[in-house]
């Protein structure tokens, strides 16, 4: 494994390193609005369209909200991961250069990790999960690394991942559960919070919080500050900040890099993941207090079926650094990306949308931004991961009822059922 003795200490000015260290390598991907998407989530949601969850009966939220999109699409392989495996590759010796990468992934780390080696000229070793979708496969081939296929469980995949490395040497890169990953996935919350700010300076109407300024120019309002101590800066210095970002939340890379590139930037950080078959693994072990090691699960956010690793693991359980982590129904994900795809003209794979379908339908954090926000409300950045997906899966998905679609890259059993499985992304 890439040494952990020579990484950078988990903190904001180490993202900042890291991003001068990668941003030649990868694309400033575009943050986006939509006034739509953002009146749709400052409109209550129905009764009825909380007949059957635990806040049946109760007054639905109105919160205000205004979103701003990070596309993580639009990134070089169609998804955030190339931003940890430049930032990894960038900080081996050339020894360990030399020698080349291995790991394991059903797809997007595996791409991400192809072309950084191809970038600098090094073997790229990848197993494989015999179920991943064939597109992925070629895509990761067509980047020139050497494919493995393995079973879909852990322990299949890094028997074969221990074989290479006897084999080669390679240097293994993990998925997710590495300094050097968590800080170079960081970088796409450093981009989002510039980038954020540039938009709202341009264009006050963008922002919550207009209206609020309109009121400081004419001295009506000296300052505001938020109950748990997080956002103590006055309301001017709110203009053009954003109030809280939310990620998707699969092994923790990500959500654990931007949650340390915001830590003291007074921007809370949320998670949110996909509630089927027990995908909330993150959220359940927070509430027990104790990470879960396993998922199995076919939920539609197949980039998200797998546990949160042991070092992201650190950073989402410090309070100080992550909010809270949601969930949402497979119904609600096929909503979300319905809206990000017709209303946006994104094209989002299920996994990247998990983030909107909580600030949509999450009755739980929609009264949480009610409460908080008040008659503001919060300037949200959600992050739209990826978008590796194919008009093939979504078709499927989207070819029953709502809820019901197909779940793509099951293990297939020795009758042809599917079985859940365990594929880090």
């Amino acid at each position: 494994m890439a040494n952990l003795s020579r990484t950078l200490a988990l903190k904001r000015s180490s993202v900042q390193s890291a991003h001068e260290r990668i941003k030649e390598h990868i694309k400033l991907t575009p943050v986006l609005t939509s006034t739509t998407l953002s009146s749709l989530a400052s409109i209550p949601q129905t009764p009825e369209a909380l007949i059957g969850t635990s806040f049946e009966g109760q007054r639905p939220a109105r919160p205000r909200i205004n979103f701003f999109f990070k596309c993580e699409n639009y990134q070089r392989t169609g998804a955030f991961k190339v931003r940890g495996a430049f930032h990894t590759l960038s900080r081996l010796t050339e020894e360990e250069l030399a020698r080349g990468v291995v790991t394991h992934s059903s797809g997007n780390h595996a791409q991400a990790l192809a072309l950084a080696a191809r970038t600098y000229g090094i073997p790229a070793h990848i197993v494989m999960p015999t179920i991943s979708t064939p597109s992925k496969i070629e895509a990761t081939q067509g980047y020139g690394a050497k494919i493995y296929f393995s079973g879909s469980t852990s322990d299949e995949r890094e028997a074969v991942v221990k074989d290479v490395i006897e084999d080669t040497g390679a240097v293994l890169v993990p998925p997710y559960d590495h300094p050097d990953i968590i800080l170079g996935q960081g970088t796409m919350a450093l981009e989002l919070e510039e980038q954020a700010k540039e938009l709202m300076t341009e264009d006050p109407g963008l922002s919550v919080h207009q209206k609020g300024r309109q009121e400081v120019a004419n001295g009506h309002k000296n300052g505001t500050t938020h109950t748990n101590g997080a956002h103590t800066s006055s309301l001017v210095s709110k203009i053009g900040h954003l109030d809280a970002v939310i990620a998707p939340i699969g092994g923790g890379g990500m959500l654990s890099g931007i949650a340390t590139a915001l830590h003291g930037s007074g921007t809370y950080v949320f998670g949110a993941e996909a509630s089927f078959e027990g995908a909330d693994d993150a959220r359940r072990g927070l509430a027990a207090g104790k990470r879960i090691p396993t998922v199995q699960t076919l939920t539609i956010a197949d980039g998200l079926r797998t546990p949160v690793g042991e070092i992201p693991w650190t950073i989402i359980t410090d309070k100080t650094k992550l909010r809270g982590i949601y969930a949402v129904t497979e119904e609600q994900i096929l909503k979300a990306m319905r809206l990000v795809q017709e209303r946006m003209k994104v094209f989002v794979e299920p996994s990247a949308v998990v983030g909107l379908a909580v600030a949509l339908y999450d009755e739980e954090f929609r009264s949480l931004v009610e409460r908080e926000g008040g008659e503001e409300g919060w300037d949200i950045g959600v992050v739209l991961s990826g978008g590796n997906t194919t008009v093939e899966a979504i078709s499927k998905m989207f070819v029953v009822s709502d809820g019901k679609g197909e779940r793509m890259e099951g293990k297939l059993g020795g009758q042809g059922e599917r079985i859940a499985e365990n594929v880090a992304g």
